[in-house]
């Protein structure tokens, strides 16, 4: 995956977040919630990408 793919989910996730807390209304609670899952999902998206996950998934305890 390119980097410029990359930059692109990021930016088009982060277009999407603002429009869904500045348009549509909600509790500050549950728009924190939902700031907080879209964000550790995009973390975990892009630990994926770059494979960190995939180097996780050999260490054996």
């Amino acid at each position: 995956m390119s980097l410029l793919t990359i930059l692109i989910v990021i930016l088009v996730v982060g277009v999407l977040l603002w429009l869904v807390n500045s348009y549509i209304p909600m509790q500050r609670t549950i728009k924190g919630i939902l700031n907080a899952v879209v964000v550790i999902i995009l973390v975990l998206w892009l630990l994926n990408v770059f494979g960190v996950l995939d180097s996780l998934k050999n260490i054996t305890v």
